[in-house]
């Protein structure tokens, strides 16, 4: 059997948290079957974007395996399961195989700083180490740690390894991994900070891992669609320019606090931050409550609209 392909709007979902600052599962279910009947074709569960760092290992655990129970075929259950140590990460990449996961995402491990040639050993070592499909997230922003375009690519070889999320600002290393022609889908931050979106897509990537998808699931459905026909690129540009102030906004704190705030905003079950984690001042949260409003989607998704002209004039 070849590798699993996955194509269009890989979306890092958000945690969901109770009053009481539990995972709330139940807004998981809820939030699930949104994103399956918008267009989401896989989604990341405790990667950045779900506070995974804040999760007690327990947590984390649970979190897998309760969620798992949703899982109807629409769309790919991935989970985050980079550890503090190789060990570490290898016995969350076992707890997933055993959940019936369809994969995890790994970064570098946080904090360490270690140099690239010890990172693809331990990317190496975590692939051989279970049968999983695993994609890699090159996140230099966050944890430092920075592959070449060559270690990308021995690593793309590897079996297990079908998707590479690519963090950095680096267009050339976006193309040079395409040129490769890789058995591995190739994905892209969604952050317009960074600026891969178009190069990825118009070089002949396969969708965006995004955080954005987390308030338009649909429209990031469609601005990750492959460019499998010449039309797609006019559908693409449409679609990027009409969403880059809403792009802008969720990446105008460190995820998720921008994205979380407004879900919740807008009557989504988002819950709250964790602490240290703060919300956005009220002026600031406006400002993307009228891109929503703008952009019509308390209209599209069936949002209380009578609730957001207010929020908007605080």
């Amino acid at each position: 059997m070849g590798k699993m392909r996955i194509e269009g709007s890989f979306v890092a979902l958000i945690t969901p948290f109770n009053a009481d600052g539990r995972v709330d599962f139940g807004a998981f279910r809820t939030l699930l079957d949104w994103h399956a009947a918008n267009g989401t074709a896989a989604v990341l569960m405790m990667g950045s974007t779900g506070e995974v760092s804040m999760l007690a290992p327990e947590e984390r655990r649970e979190l897998v395996e309760r969620t798992m129970a949703f899982r109807d075929g629409r769309m790919r259950f991935f989970y985050g399961c980079t550890g503090n140590s190789t060990d570490a990460t290898i016995g969350y990449l076992r707890h997933a195989k055993a959940a019936g996961a369809d994969g995890a995402i790994l970064a570098a491990p946080a904090y360490i700083c270690a140099p690239e040639a010890d990172i693809e050993a331990y990317f190496a070592e975590c692939l051989d180490a279970v049968e999983l499909p695993v994609g890699i997230y090159n996140n230099p922003p966050r944890v430092k740690s920075d592959l070449h375009w060559d270690h990308l690519l021995r690593l793309m070889r590897h079996p297990n390894c079908v998707v590479l999320k690519e963090s950095t600002t680096r267009v050339g290393q976006v193309a040079q991994v395409l040129a490769a022609r890789p058995d591995c889908a190739v994905m892209c931050c969604d952050s317009p900070n960074l600026g891969l979106v178009v190069p990825t897509m118009s070089l002949g990537g396969h969708g965006t891992a995004n955080m954005t998808g987390n308030i338009d699931p649909a429209g990031i459905a469609r601005l990750s669609t492959p460019w499998h026909d010449p039309a797609q690129a006019a559908v693409f540009r449409e679609t990027y320019l009409r969403l880059l102030p809403l792009l802008h906004f969720t990446y105008s704190a460190i995820n998720p606090v921008a994205v979380k705030c407004l879900m919740k905003a807008v009557g989504l079950p988002a819950g709250d931050l964790r602490r240290p984690l703060r919300a956005l001042p009220p002026e600031h949260l406006a400002r993307g409550v009228e891109i929503v409003r703008r952009l019509g989607l308390d209209r599209q998704y069936g949002w209380s609209a009578g609730a957001l002209p207010a929020l908007a004039a605080e």
